[in-house]
């Protein structure tokens, strides 16, 4: 059995599309499937027509959430409830194309616990956007010890061995491309030009993107502490020879206040570095669930 894991938020536009686009795909496979959609708090219709449509398709299931917890609340839970020798996590938007899980299957019986899809393209993406992704993803693989694949997305085809390793790392700040890359295994990558939205508008803003990139680096590498440290004792040092400077009387007024400006500026930065890494380990002590399922239809 492949069990695909199928996060949702207010996507009833692409839901139709996605079924039948997976089912010509189950037709051509002759694999045994199960299809468990996690809605993520919608506030559309999603929730109801899940419902239909597993009336109508036993290999329909579906989870949904009491709120909005975000995609890797979903992710998980969909990896807890899945049954299948072989998990895949694909998006209902059609950014995902459901045909490469034939080739993804080829790959897994070729011997690998993995196979993935890495963007090679990102057409029909704001510049911008592209620029700063490039950006991210030079510095998270310079910073931390994992590899993140650059254009790498999270639609994937796992062997069970591999999900139950994820499963087994519980922490709350999850970051689901660096986990899939910390639990190691053998991983290929299928390479494809970016598509776009089948229907619908994207969930991710570019602040929303921005802050899941700090919690990737934070969840990932202790570098930015280090760098703070550093900095701390360069800071030192300058502060030093501009005391002498003044000592002597060789500088100006205005030349003091910029030191102190520039000193507590850093001052306020590297603590809120601080701030963040604090703030994590808060979350991981107070050990809340990282999601509330009001309904569901797996047994």
């Amino acid at each position: 059995m492949i069990s695909i894991i199928v996060p949702c938020y207010n996507e009833k536009e692409s839901i139709p599309y996605f079924v039948r686009e997976i089912n010509k795909v189950i037709d051509e496979m002759k694999v045994k499937f199960e299809l468990i959609f996690v809605d993520d708090g919608s506030s559309d219709n999603s929730l109801e027509l899940l419902k239909e449509l597993s009336k109508e398709d036993k290999k329909v299931k579906y989870i949904s959430f009491s709120r909005n917890f975000g995609k890797e609340a979903a992710m998980l839970a969909g990896l807890e409830a899945s049954i299948g020798d072989y998990v895949a996590v694909m998006d209902v938007d059609l950014q995902d194309p459901p045909k490469y899980l034939i080739d993804m299957y080829e790959g897994i019986k070729e011997g690998y616990d993995c196979v993935g899809l890495r963007r090679v393209s990102r057409k029909g993406e704001p510049k911008l956007r592209s620029f700063f992704a490039r950006c991210y993803y030079k510095l998270i693989n310079k910073i931390s010890d994992i590899e993140v694949v650059d254009g790498a997305r999270d639609f994937r085809l796992m062997t069970r061995q591999m999900v139950n390793s994820i499963l087994e790392l519980r922490e709350h700040n999850r970051y689901s491309k660096g986990i899939f890359s910390w639990v190691g295994y053998k991983v290929k990558y299928l390479e494809y030009k970016n598509v776009e939205r089948v229907a619908g508008t994207t969930k991710w803003s570019f602040w929303k993107l921005f802050k899941y990139s700090i919690e990737s680096i934070v969840g990932f590498s202790t570098v930015p502490l280090v760098l703070s440290a550093f900095f701390g004792i360069l800071l030192l040092f300058i502060s030093f020879v501009m005391f002498i400077i003044l000592l002597f009387g060789q500088s100006s007024l205005f030349g003091l206040i910029t030191l102190i400006l520039f000193l507590s500026g850093s001052n306020f930065l590297f603590m809120g570095i601080l701030g963040i890494y604090i703030s994590k380990m808060h979350n991981e002590l107070q050990n809340r669930p990282l999601y509330v399922v009001k309904e569901h239809n797996i047994k």
